[in-house]
């Protein structure tokens, strides 16, 4: 396994060990010990989460205020562009994104740390998303960040994406923030 850096520290893009021959390949996609080591992962991983979605769909971008989550984020099937923002106020990389295209050839993985909104589209006719989580699902947590919101400016690879109605309905950065403040503050 090689762990790569991205332009934000704590996310890392994970290329897994794959080991080919003519029956076809294998790979690790996790183990404790390992990724504790290379990523720094030391919560335990309470829930896995499967997604199946069609091409130019865009779920995101979520995360849980009190119970944030940590996400090691992979594809088994099909080609996604996976992002994660920095939503952490406190942060010197707060508002910013990165994004990776992950797939079922490559195998790599974004390890996304507690504290980033997390979101993907998809960029093949079918994808299944695979994340292993440190937090459970919390329905009543869960907040979004605006897909196309300017202040942040991710760079998405569709033109018109596929979005659910809650999706489409979340804010931006600035008012997304002011929000939350108004209402701890």
């Amino acid at each position: 396994m090689r762990v790569v850096e991205t332009l934000i520290p704590e996310v890392l893009l994970v290329e897994p060990s794959l080991y080919h021959d003519d029956r076809g390949l294998f790979t690790e996609t996790f183990r404790a010990d390992e990724y504790a080591k290379a990523l720094g992962v030391t919560d335990p991983f309470v829930q896995d989460n499967h997604s199946r979605s069609t091409r130019d769909v865009l779920r995101g971008l979520h995360f849980q205020r009190e119970h944030p989550q940590g996400k090691l984020v992979r594809v088994s099937r099909g080609h996604i562009f996976d992002v994660a923002v920095d939503v952490r106020p406190e942060s010197p990389t707060f508002g910013q994104w990165i994004g990776a295209e992950l797939d079922d050839s490559s195998l790599r993985q974004l390890w996304i740390p507690k504290g980033f909104a997390h979101g993907f589209c998809v960029l093949s006719d079918v994808a299944d998303v695979h994340y292993k989580c440190t937090e459970y699902y919390q329905p009543g947590d869960e907040i979004g960040l605006r897909w196309d919101c300017e202040t942040v400016g991710v760079e998405w690879p569709v033109q018109k994406p596929i979005l659910s109605p809650k999706d489409s309905a979340f804010h931006g950065l600035n008012t997304l923030f002011h929000e939350l403040e108004s209402r701890t503050g």
